[in-house]
């Protein structure tokens, strides 16, 4: 198991500096460049000559990559032009990130929630009104775009029926006591119950919208998965040696058509903490997507290729997990 885990951080850190090679050249072959993000219109030629030397960019490629890879390493990303102006691109990464992955991980666990135990139940029910239910809902949380049903729910919900709030993480008007940065466990460790209520009710809308396709996603595979699994003989043979249907379902179907689910969950936990930008953009949502959104906007280089690298670096940190799991969950893949 060590060994495998090596050769798998070995391939990690391939991965992360690939991705900072592509984002350095993409960066740099964007129109305007960072000179004019800073300068904006107003610039003359001299303080764009200044600004171009102090920021190095007048020396060569290669010495500016490494450069560049030296201050991200030590987390200097530049300040922002756009999203916080003057404020540290870093700063506004630690500000924003507990906000997406609070969000992320509710709406990755009402998918999960959900999700496995309908697909299994599908599976088991083969052409029943549950199976044909659960995958027309599959195909419709898949088809309907997220940022038409996150509208969707925040006009019923929020507007017409006020029964949740349209925008936000908390109330602007109460007062919380922050602690970790994740409004709802701060309310629940200092005992505020009021702001840790509000604080779930915020995440309700944005997290519903951003788990239908999640949802979607896992119970299909959990599905497809269980039927395999189902029509294997070794399960045959195990109900035809008189084992108990707990028994069954424990050591030879669930753990067995968990492989596939364990992938798609991490694949899809990744994207949502890569920042659901129009989730996100749609409750003025105040986390990473909504800041890429910004950024784009407002060409904030410095607050772009740190949001871009340290979610490719979330992704690629996910999938180390999920290869571990997988080694955990069947042993024979340690020796490949």
């Amino acid at each position: 198991m060590l060994r495998f885990t090596v050769r798998r951080l070995i391939q990690l850190v391939g991965v992360v500096a690939v991705l900072s090679l592509l984002l350095f050249a993409w960066l740099r072959s964007l129109p305007g460049g960072p000179v004019s993000a800073l300068l904006g219109e107003r610039g003359t030629e001299e303080s764009r000559a200044r600004l171009t030397a102090e920021l190095g960019l007048d020396q060569p490629v290669i010495t500016q990559y490494f450069k560049f890879i030296g201050r991200a390493l030590s987390g200097d990303f530049g300040t922002s032009t756009g999203v916080q102006p003057g404020t540290p691109a870093m700063d506004i990464f630690l500000e924003r990130f507990p906000a997406t992955l609070e969000l992320s991980i509710f709406a990755i666990v009402l998918a999960v929630a959900f999700g496995i135990p309908l697909g299994y139940l599908a599976a088991k029910r083969r052409g029943g009104w549950l199976d044909n239910v659960g995958v027309v809902g599959s195909l419709v949380g898949v088809a309907v775009p997220v940022f038409f049903l996150a509208f969707l729910l925040k006009y019923v919900f929020a507007v017409n029926l006020q029964w949740l709030p349209s925008y936000g993480r908390q109330a602007d008007a109460l007062e919380a006591t922050r602690v970790t940065g994740f409004f709802v466990l701060d309310g629940l460790l200092t005992q505020e119950w009021d702001a840790a209520w509000d604080a779930f009710v915020h995440l309700l809308l944005p997290g519903v919208a951003l788990a239908t396709i999640p949802f979607a996603v896992i119970f299909r595979i959990t599905r497809a998965a269980v039927l395999d699994v189902l029509d294997e003989d070794y399960v045959r043979t195990a109900e035809s040696k008189g084992l108990t249907l707990q028994t069954i379902r424990t050591r030879h179907v669930v753990r067995n058509a968990m492989l596939p689910v364990v992938t798609t969950i991490g694949l899809q936990t990744g994207a949502l903490l890569a920042g659901a930008v129009l989730t996100e953009k749609v409750f003025a949502y105040p986390g990473l997507g909504e800041a890429l959104a910004i950024s784009f906007e407002r060409r904030d280089y410095p607050v772009l290729q740190m949001v871009i690298l340290m979610a490719a670096l979330v992704y690629v940190v996910i999938n180390l997990v999920v290869d571990l799991s997988y080694a955990l969950i069947d042993p024979r893949i340690r020796t490949r």
